[in-house]
């Protein structure tokens, strides 16, 4: 698989020309770019990548007859003169997006042979006209992210459609990097968008209209050439050239400077920075889908077997940016929303007031998690307040139904290895690791459950337990096996199981309140421990867990109301389809007091997080004292574009999911039902669009000690003589492998490692034959 990336060469210089419309002159100013660069660096050419109409009236045609040395070509050619979506109708073969930018950038790739060079693309119609597939050809060529030249429109109205196709290149990452159109006394356009742009710091000018069309075509061929070879010895194009050509060379310079400059001013995040340096830190131009744009000084210096290589590859987004990625980078759809938010609202002060798209946001998570405990959202801006405020949520819960004192030592039930967040409450719910262990103000107020983990091992899904856990059964033992993960969620076939966790989460309870413990809460990330290191815990353990807590105390009222303690879900890695659902809580079939919410939340485009509470949890803080309230929040607490950008979202995810667009991944993790014979008849449970055969493959590896995969989520345990720890560096060898990549790859995978565990991550958009890819460069690294 060819992976299209930006087009950005050291000597070609690129630039694509937009039009505002159809008939502003786009060809007319592309002939004469090509004459003007000529002047600098003879070779040029010129690519009309979708053209329709007859042959004769081609514009590759129309450059190659009145521009001398401008190798012209033109990639799909369409005889009817219509839109290229209708035009495409009469083609033999279907014309993809992916189709037209492989074959667009494998044509650019062509002449980047080391000798300076000019290359102008040239769109069809306006900005936002339909490409053969019917997509925008704004959004098809957005991977390619061309510098732009965009000719405006001179003619009556052109005043608007000018700046809304400007806006409408903007709003999608493009660099406009100047506007020109003919000049017209009588509209006055030019006057106007000049200085409507330089507000804009972007770069107009005008041209003298071309000469009015001769019915003698050699005359008419005369007089367009002397027009092209004035208007490219114009000052205005003379500039346009040269300004061009050297913020080419500025973009590659700043490129190249970013790692050595953000080694001097970053303070980057979950880093030793002794490990850190210029030749280590990434420089991202931009991202798009599922890839980063990078530039790497450590790939810089690889033998390369190409004339000249790309300053820039694109690099897969193995970690989803942190989990967060849901709908791909520069999703043109979240893109406007978040744009409309921000015209409609900016920020607006939300104490004691109320926007749509935070009520409705609310509305969607209470509907769609299929919790009847959950009835109140509260804002904040990011997962580790919004857990904070969860923990301030459950214990102020429990210290009014129990009538503690400030005084009382209030523990907090959880699991090793757990990790809810950076602020100093949130690490006192965690157990002491690598995170917390030096820091001052950690006191560690818990009690931590070990717990069985689900793992694959050559070829065999196994749970696996804990040494505390074998020891409280004699008949337990270390391992159960299973044939498939669909095996391990069902619990219905694992009521042997189900008994003795119940039996021994009960006793752990009881031990610790028979200790004269009070037990404020139960806070766990359900089926998958993240940021802690990665491991799926066995989900009948944790149901059986919750349903321990829940038979520890009687309900104060009704059946919606929290029994034993409050139980606090961390869906902030796992939550909203990370995992293949809208809620993760549903896999464990039981129903949490309090749910945290973020990462997803948005699609991956800003930070925002919600703490969805029951309202017996709501009550424990009305009262007459303000003081009683929950004082907390943010200034930009349930912040407008945040909250329209996460509608968008996950109404997007909710039609992908009823629309079955998940459909291909699940098929290789269906089991058939007893009486199943048909695929819509399959049983789809767990499953993950890492495909089945690809995790048994790699689990057979000699240094993987175990594997697992679910939703999007991709974990590799690798082998650590020292031992599996958050310190281990055993993955860092094959994290650094992919990353680098061979010589001539065309792209690369960007990772990240907990320990000895390496994880990859989808979105939720990511295509099949992307990840299938993705696995072999896996599988072959991993030898």
């Amino acid at each position: 698989m060819r992976q299209v990336g930006s087009a950005f060469w050291p000597r070609l210089r690129a630039l694509q020309v937009y039009g505002a419309n159809t008939g502003v002159g786009k060809t007319i100013f592309s002939s004469i770019l090509c004459r003007a660069f000529q002047k600098r660096f003879p070779k040029i050419h010129y690519i009309k990548p979708v053209s329709t109409g007859p042959q004769d009236e081609a514009d590759d045609q129309h450059l190659s007859t009145l521009s001398q040395n401008v190798k012209a070509k033109c990639l799909y050619q369409f005889s009817e003169p219509v839109s290229p979506h209708i035009a495409v109708r009469s083609s033999p073969e279907p014309v993809t997006d992916d189709g037209v930018l492989a074959a667009l950038h494998a044509e650019l790739s062509s002449y980047a042979t080391g000798e300076n060079g000019t290359v102008i693309v040239e769109t069809a119609g306006g900005v936002l006209s339909p490409s053969p597939s019917g997509s925008s050809q704004a959004d098809l060529y957005r991977p390619l992210r061309l510098p732009v030249f965009l000719v405006g429109d001179h003619q009556l109205g052109g005043i608007a459609t000018t700046i809304s196709a400007w806006e409408s290149l903007y709003i999608r990452g493009y660099d406009v990097k100047s506007v020109a159109l003919f000049s017209d006394d009588h509209y006055g356009n030019y006057s106007y968008l000049k200085d409507y742009f330089a507000e804009r710091d972007v770069h107009a000018f005008s041209l003298p209209p071309p000469p009015e069309r001769n019915a003698d075509a050699l005359q008419d061929a005369h007089a367009m050439r002397q027009y092209y070879e004035q208007g490219s010895g114009l000052p205005e194009v003379r500039h346009f050239a040269e300004t061009f050509i050297q913020m080419h060379d500025k973009r590659i310079a700043n490129l190249k400077a970013m790692p050595a400059e953000a080694d001097k001013a970053i303070w980057h995040p979950f880093m030793q920075h002794r490990e850190r340096s210029k030749d280590t830190i990434v420089a991202m131009d931009s991202a798009y889908g599922d890839y980063f744009q990078t530039y790497s000084t450590q790939r810089e210096k690889q033998p390369s077997n190409k004339p000249e290589t790309a300053v820039l590859k694109p690099a897969f987004d193995g970690s989803a940016s942190w989990w967060t990625q849901g709908l791909g980078h520069g999703n043109p759809q979240l893109a406007l929303t978040a744009a409309h938010a921000a015209g409609r609202y900016g920020h607006v002060m939300f104490a004691g007031a109320v926007h749509e798209p935070a009520l409705t946001l609310a509305q969607t998570l209470i509907h769609e998690m299929g919790n009847p405990k959950l009835s109140k959202v509260f804002y904040t801006d990011n997962g580790s307040t919004g857990m904070e405020v969860a923990v301030k949520m459950a214990l102020r819960a429990s210290t009014v139904r129990n009538s503690w004192s400030a005084d009382d030592e209030v523990l907090i039930l959880g699991f090793k290895n757990s990790y809810h967040g950076d602020t100093i409450g949130t690490m006192d719910c965690s157990e002491p690791s690598i995170y917390n262990k030096k820091v001052e103000w950690y006191s560690g107020r818990g009690h931590w459950l070990d717990f069985p983990q689900v793992k694959m091992r050559k070829g065999q899904w196994v749970v696996e337990a804990p040494e505390e856990l074998e020891q409280a059964h004699e008949g337990f033992g270390k391992s159960r096996t299973f044939g498939s993960l669909d095996d391990v969620f069902d619990f219905e076939n694992r009521q042997q199981d189900a008994a003795f966790y119940k039996e021994y989460c009960s006793g752990i309870i009881a031990s610790l309140k028979g200790e004269g413990k009070k037990l404020g809460a139960l806070i766990m990330e359900p089926i998958i421990l993240g940021a802690g290191g990665m491991m799926l815990a066995d989900p009948l353990f944790q149901r059986c867990l919750v349903q321990a807590v829940h038979s520890t105390g009687a309900a104060s009222t009704g059946g919606t109301d929290w029994q034993g303690m409050p139980v606090i879900f961390d869906e902030v890695f796992t939550g909203l389809y990370r995992l293949g659902r809208f809620s993760a809580a549903s896999f464990l079939d039981v129903h949490p007091d309090i749910v945290v919410n973020a990462k997803l939340l948005t699609g991956g485009l800003l930070p925002l997080c919600t703490t969805t509470a029951s309202e017996s949890i709501f009550e424990a803080f009305l009262s007459d004292d303000k003081s009683d309230a929950l004082l907390h929040g943010h200034s930009y607490t349930a912040h407008a574009v945040g909250c329209a950008v996460a509608n968008q979202s996950l109404d997007t995810m909710m039609k992908m999911e009823e629309n079955g667009e998940w459909t291909a991944f699940q098929k290789s993790w269906s089991e058939p039902g007893p009486a199943a014979k048909l695929p819509s008849q399959r049983k789809v449970g767990a499953w993950s669009m890492w495909s089945n055969a690809f995790i048994k493959a790699i689990s057979q590896r000699s240094n993987v000690d175990y594997v697992f995969a679910l939703g999007s989520v991709l974990a590799i345990s690798l082998k650590d003589p020292a031992g599996a720890s958050y310190a281990s560096t055993a993955a860092t060898g094959l994290r650094d492998k992919l990353f680098t990549g061979s010589p001539g790859e065309d792209w690369v995978i960007h990772s990240r490692v907990l320990g000895n565990v390496l994880y990859l991550m989808a979105a939720m958009t990511t295509k099949k034959e992307t990840l299938e890819v993705i696995e072999e460069r896996v599988f072959t690294a991993l030898e």
